[in-house]
């Protein structure tokens, strides 16, 4: 994807890689490179750099805010799951990779203890420029499943992230032949 738009309104986005809040205003040209997990990544020639820009702010973009992924229903009157939890995981995405953090085997282990909800995960270098920022999604996309009333992060760096990690439907997202990976 590579869509060029004019700003309709002033935008709150945040700065990648470091995350800070900047308001892009009306009228500036960007170009959305990316479209998925409820956000949206444009790189603003005229301004410099990659930015951030919510779904609820899609309407700046002259676009319409996606429908995000649904998880697994979860009774209300049951306990939340695992495989719920690992459904909305699917829905968070890096801004710079086209494959759900799932899928680029980012996650290690997901836990639920009654409303308590523990995520073990890594990234894909220690130098990650979405190093803050992915685990903050990964806690507030935990906490919409039904019965999580709490999720704890924790990143971890032993079992190093390799490509290898990648599973087979990423690598088809990303275009990598199982034969490049022997």
């Amino acid at each position: 994807m590579s869509t060029p738009v004019t700003l309709k309104r002033d935008c709150h986005a945040l700065v990648i890689p470091s995350g800070e809040t900047y308001v892009l205003p009306a009228g500036t040209p960007v170009v959305v490179t990316q479209s998925l997990g409820g956000s949206f990544t444009v790189q603003s020639p005229a301004i410099g750099g990659l930015f951030r820009i919510a779904d609820r702010d899609a309407d700046a973009l002259g676009l319409s805010p996606e429908a995000a992924p649904s998880p697994k229903k979860v009774t209300a009157a049951g306990p939340a799951s695992e495989e719920a939890v690992w459904d909305q995981l699917k829905t968070c995405y890096d801004p710079e990779i086209p494959v759900n953090i799932v899928d680029l085997g980012l996650v290690y282990d997901v836990q639920v203890d009654g409303a308590l909800c523990n995520v073990t995960m890594t990234l894909t270098s220690q130098m990650c420029p979405e190093a803050k920022t992915i685990p903050d999604v990964v806690k507030r996309r935990c906490n919409t499943v039904p019965g999580i009333q709490s999720t704890e992060v924790k990143v971890v760096w032993e079992p190093q992230w390799t490509p290898q990690r990648i599973s087979a439907e990423g690598r088809k997202m990303l275009g990598i032949d199982e034969e490049q990976e022997s």
